[in-house]
């Protein structure tokens, strides 16, 4: 039986009570016959007008608590619609608010589930993707000296070198997934403590010497007479600024040059900004750019263009200081990544 069906038979049970009552009174009453047939008459037309009177009124509200049925309905194939206002009592009103705001909710949650499911399948495609090439030329170079392809010392140390190599870029790019995946669930500690700006970048730049004597680039460092002592990880913070001076080094011209500049924002942290040569960032891969294994070129490998994992684990470091990261860029003009890091308490 529908919940209308059930109001007016509800309602009709409570109207036959009232009238047999009303019959039983008016018996004891001793009326005459024609009184009785007019206090009947009477009887029988409030009771015909209370009994229409509740069923229109029931027509609204099941007419409002079908819509409801209906955008529940759609919610549940994916089609998150709002239900426009009930007309009807205050609680009915209510309802269709709350519904409104659910759905407004959910449907921001079903976008984010989609946006994150689709980042997992594009992940794990690329991810596919890096690791088959190098084990592709371990597994090719293993083969040639198992089946004695090879037969002088000095290509056989070449290709054991090549296998060597090949696995450490496995090894670095595992380690990157791992680290990444620690960082996004909260799993790393933070433990600030006090660093130098000067030691930092000296350090992070003997870590680079190589790649820049090999593409002859020349670095401008600038940071100020009196700089405070920062709070932060030291390893992670080198991390960070490894990652974009790696970054800048791959991007800029032969012979070109790289400025990193440390400047103090405000009292309560200094803006760090590695700024290349290159040939700059497209603004629609600038918003993606922090991402997990995007690429601007999604045609280069990671040995020309890294495996995409370096600023999104630069950027979780960042914010796990509490930081923010950014890229300033135009194609063909060069590109200006920046970070802030928080001071030490007393230097606020």
């Amino acid at each position: 039986m529908r919940l209308r069906s059930y109001l007016l038979f509800a309602n009709g049970i409570s109207i036959g009570i009232i009238l047999l009552s009303l019959f039983v009174c008016y018996h004891y009453m001793l009326l005459k016959a024609a009184e009785t047939v007019l206090l009947a008459t009477v009887t029988f037309g409030a009771a015909a007008v209370s009994f229409t009177v509740h069923f229109a009124w029931t027509k609204r509200l099941v007419h409002s608590l079908r819509r409801l049925t209906e955008a529940t309905e759609r919610m549940a194939g994916g089609r998150f619609e709002n239900v426009s206002s009930l007309n009807g009592p205050l609680e009915f009103r209510r309802l269709a608010h709350s519904f409104n705001e659910m759905s407004v909710r959910l449907q921001a949650s079903f976008t984010q589930l989609q946006s994150v499911e689709a980042s997992r399948r594009e992940l794990v495609a690329n991810i596919s993707h890096d690791l088959r090439t190098p084990l592709a030329s371990v597994q090719s170079f293993v083969e040639a000296l198992e089946d004695d392809i090879v037969q002088d010392q000095a290509t056989q140390h070449k290709y054991l070198r090549t296998i060597r190599a090949e696995t450490l870029r496995l090894s670095r790019m595992i380690d990157d997934l791992f680290e990444l995946s620690q960082l996004h669930a909260g799993n790393r500690p933070f433990l600030p403590e006090a660093c130098d700006v000067d030691t930092l970048l000296v350090e992070t730049l003997q870590g680079c010497e190589l790649l820049l004597l090999e593409k002859r680039i020349e670095v401008a460092v600038s940071i100020p007479e009196e700089m405070p002592q920062l709070l932060a990880m030291p390893f992670e913070l080198k991390r960070v600024i490894g990652n974009l001076l790696q970054n800048a080094i791959r991007h800029s011209p032969f012979e070109g040059g790289i400025r990193i500049a440390v400047t103090l924002e405000d009292d309560r942290s200094a803006k760090f900004e590695v700024e290349d040569e290159g040939e700059g960032i497209a603004a629609e891969d600038a918003r993606h750019i922090f991402e997990r294994l995007y690429r601007v070129d999604r045609s280069r490998t990671r040995a020309s263009g890294g495996a995409g994992l370096g600023l999104a684990i630069a950027k979780s470091i960042v914010e796990l200081h509490g930081g923010r990261i950014g890229v300033e860029s135009e194609p063909g003009s060069g590109s200006l990544f920046w970070f802030t890091i928080p001071l030490m308490i007393e230097n606020r």
